[in-house]
């Protein structure tokens, strides 16, 4: 025999060991994999998509949305207060308040509008091609499109941004500035 064609307990042993460098080392299962590749014994593993770059942004809108809210409905006081120790009426008289202010500084800045028409409870089909990032699909999600569902929740589309300017030096980590009265 020669060295290139092992007896059956040789091959065995090499198996066995084969095996568990392969579990435990990853660059020679890199090379089983490609030994494989290479003598047709497997099909070619299917590339990962490209992912799409990614856009580099900043938080100053977040910032500056977020001062928005603070200003015109003091959202970050409300969440910020520990309000276990007030009742459901003096909670729902403040969220009545908050939801006012948010609510104004929100038709203010964006205009909104849902991305699915239909009432929530209604049944939905979604066709092969949706848009995935627009739709996000839950329960029990198996196989490919069309998907058969209940229409959840409709979804928000922003078609307005109409943040404010900024002056130059301004600091937009400033959400609301310390109040001192004299």
């Amino acid at each position: 025999m020669t060295d290139s064609n092992p007896p059956l307990f040789s091959r065995i042993f090499i198996a066995f060991g084969a095996f568990w460098k392969t579990v435990f080392n990853v660059q020679f299962a890199a090379g089983v994999a490609r030994l494989q590749r290479d003598s047709g014994d497997v099909p070619p593993a299917p590339q990962p998509a490209a992912e799409p770059p990614r856009q580099t942004t900043t938080p100053d809108a977040a910032l500056q949305l977020l001062a928005l809210l603070q200003r015109d409905g003091r959202l970050i006081d409300f969440i910020e207060e520990q309000v276990s120790s007030y009742s459901d009426a003096e909670i729902g008289a403040a969220a009545r308040v908050i939801h006012e202010g948010c609510r104004k500084t929100l038709r203010d800045h964006f205009t909104l509008e849902p991305i699915r028409n239909e009432s929530e409870g209604s049944p939905v089909v979604l066709e092969k091609g949706f848009n995935a990032s627009a739709i996000r699909l839950t329960g029990n999600v198996v196989g490919s499109a069309p998907f058969s569902g209940t229409l959840a929740h409709r979804g928000w589309r922003a078609t307005r941004v109409a943040l404010p300017q900024t002056t130059a030096g301004h600091d937009v980590t400033i959400i609301a500035p310390a109040e001192v009265e004299l």
